[in-house]
């Protein structure tokens, strides 16, 4: 029988780096959370070569003296537990691993000065060896560089992606520790490039835009929400983007719990559902999200990186951000994306004098091709001439110079009305339709073109669930002969327990053995659906997010789907009125800004804007 031994202090440290430090980006949050935690008001990081070749972080914290440093590279010591109430913790590090586990794998120096002393102290650990431990001249405050990281442990560092790789996750990393402290001053350098250096005590909107996207701050809407929870209340706030404002990958979303960024999956989850019926499933939001609770109705010891975080009830943390994402986006996206696409524009910018003899300039040619240049232009004095009687009677098919009937032009204005005066008309009043598609409307700052389609989708969806459309779509339907669904006995655990919440949406079930149930109705708007597929689906969506999500998730694509068949088509002809009428409807929905699908519902050229195409600017 192998005889049980005690592992060397070096071998310890290796095991708990790669559990703790896998990668440049781990070692610097530990590095920068420490700073954080030491009370920094500016923390200063330079990369070289993704952290590969080295990682600097310097701050103006509290600083260490010589003893606290020589403890602070023993395994488990901490100043963050000031006692063992482990479930309180409120810094960002707190296992005492981070850096002893750094140096049993690179070439760590570090040097720190408390404000009374009057010199510092320097301590250089190579690869678990100590090889320098010396007074320093330094500011308050610690610096601390990590070189070689996995030099000497070549197994390792193979793994170790490309310095490209490794430095877009380093600026990952300090993205969401900068967005999490908006109070702090936070810079980065990479080699001898400036990446982004914030200011102390910025707001939260400006913290976030510059790191993220500067468009962000206009494309989005504050969140500021409370609720009672167990032991306290519950606070989310951030910042939310547009729907309409959105990316084909979910990595510009930042998830913060009482200031910790985390990628927690419960979290994902409620983001998704939130936008789940106002973005297209390949598409993803755009925010920042700051959760905070009491410390004791969440757990941060369940992840070595600290990644990750167990909620006491997670079911009314989904609910809460669910429901405050939801409240803030019906506040404020009645607004669409910011401005018509750039690319869209530079067509119609484009200069339309026409060269020599006459031809147009490209932008226009393609509307007046096959026509003779050379030709007189006495036709179009005449056509003025001959009055209003004859330009209405080729308002079906003009014809040009040379006798060719041309097609009929694709829109239709109708008699000008004024804009009321004091009316308080944000998408204006309509002018006209072009395509049967499209309404253009006259607004005091600019000129409005709306989606017809894409509007009223969405304002038959909200009209639906306002009027309780989603109970009447959740109505039970009996089934004549129960069906008998055979799973796993675990997952029949889950459904059972979640058997009354399943019956407000109209799904009936009961246990029917150790592992079985018995499905007395369904959903009437599920009614065709497979009981044996959804009640599986429904006991894999409870192990994975700990709570049944897919039902209501499924009724919501019911109520879209039955919106979209429900809506004015596009190529429908619209008078004047029934196109103010759903201008007006508009201005007063949630969620107007976008179609069921995240696509933008209108757009708006200001009159800056329209004068620019003219000239006039």
């Amino acid at each position: 029988m192998p005889q049980i031994r005690r592992l060397p202090e070096a071998l310890i440290n290796r095991i708990a780096a790669g559990e703790v430090v896998e990668r440049p980006a781990a070692a610097l949050k530990e590095l920068v959370e420490n700073a954080i935690d030491a009370g920094a008001s500016r923390i200063a990081v330079k990369l070289v070569e993704g952290g590969l070749t080295r990682i600097e972080v310097s701050d103006d914290g509290c600083g260490m003296s010589a003893d606290d440093m020589a403890l602070a590279l023993e395994r488990h010591a901490t100043s963050k537990l000031p006692d063992e109430a482990i479930e309180q913790v409120a810094t960002l590090g707190f296992r005492g691993e981070a850096l002893p586990s750094i140096a049993s794998v690179a070439r760590l120096t570090i040097e720190s000065r408390v404000r009374q002393a009057g010199q510092g102290w320097r301590r250089v650990v190579d690869h678990g060896e100590i090889i320098e431990d010396t007074p320093a001249a330094l500011p308050p405050g610690t610096r601390v560089r990590v070189e070689n990281l996995f030099g000497k442990v070549p197994a390792r560092r193979k793994f170790l992606r490309t310095p490209r790789s490794e430095y877009g996750a380093c600026l990952d990393v300090m993205r969401r520790l900068a967005m999490a402290r908006p109070d702090l001053a936070i810079s980065l350098e990479h080699g001898e490039r400036r990446i982004f250096a914030t200011q102390q005590d910025e707001s939260l909107a400006d913290r976030v835009a510059g790191i993220v996207a500067r468009e962000l701050k206009d494309n989005s809407v504050a969140i500021d929400a409370e609720r009672p929870s167990q032991s306290g209340m519950m606070r989310l706030t951030g910042i939310a983007g547009l729907p309409t404002y959105n990316r084909g990958v979910a990595d510009h979303q930042y998830l913060f719990v009482n200031g910790r960024p985390v990628k927690d999956r419960l979290l994902v989850g409620a983001v998704r559902g939130a936008y789940s019926d106002m973005l297209a499933r390949d598409r993803h939001a755009v925010l920042a999200l700051f959760l905070d609770v009491p410390f004791e109705e969440v757990d941060v010891n369940v992840h070595p990186a600290k990644t990750e975080v167990r909620f006491r009830d997670s079911k009314a943390v989904r609910g809460f951000i669910v429901s405050g994402l939801r409240a803030a986006l019906a506040t404020g996206d009645r607004r669409s994306a910011q401005g018509p696409d750039r690319g869209a524009m530079a067509r119609w910018t484009q200069e339309p004098s026409g060269g020599a003899g006459g031809e147009p300039a490209p932008a226009l040619r393609s509307i007046f091709e096959g026509r003779d240049w050379s030709a007189s232009r006495t036709g179009f004095a005449a056509g003025v001439q001959g009055g209003v009687a004859e330009s209405r009677q080729n308002w079906a098919g003009s014809v040009s110079a040379d006798g060719e009937v041309l097609a009929a032009p694709m829109g239709r204005a109708e008699q000008a009305e004024p804009i009321p005066e004091g009316a308080d008309y944000p998408l204006g009043i309509a002018r006209g339709q072009v395509a049967n598609t499209y309404i253009v409307a006259e607004a005091q700052d600019g000129l409005v073109l709306v989606d017809q389609h894409a509007a009223h989708e969405r304002l038959v969806l909200e009209r639906l669930r306002a009027a309780g459309a989603g109970d009447a779509v959740a109505r039970s339907q009996a089934l004549l002969v129960p069906d008998v669904v055979e799973l796993d006995e675990a997952d029949c655990d889950r459904l059972e327990e979640a058997a009354e919440g399943f019956e407000s949406f109209g799904l009936t079930i009961e246990r029917f053995g150790p592992s079985a149930m018995l499905v007395r109705a369904m959903p009437h708007a599920l009614r065709k659906a497979k009981p044996e597929q959804l009640l599986q689906d429904l006991a894999d969506d409870i192990a994975k997010h700990g709570e049944a999500l897919l039902l209501t998730e499924k009724l919501e694509h019911v109520l879209a789907t039955m919106a979209c068949h429900g809506s004015v088509r596009a190529g429908r002809v619209l008078s004047v009125a029934e196109m103010n009428a759903l201008l007006r409807e508009m201005e007063e929905t949630p969620r107007s800004g976008q179609c069921n699908h995240g696509r933008p519902t209108w757009v708006k050229l200001s009159m800056e804007d329209v004068e620019k195409l003219f000239g006039r600017h």
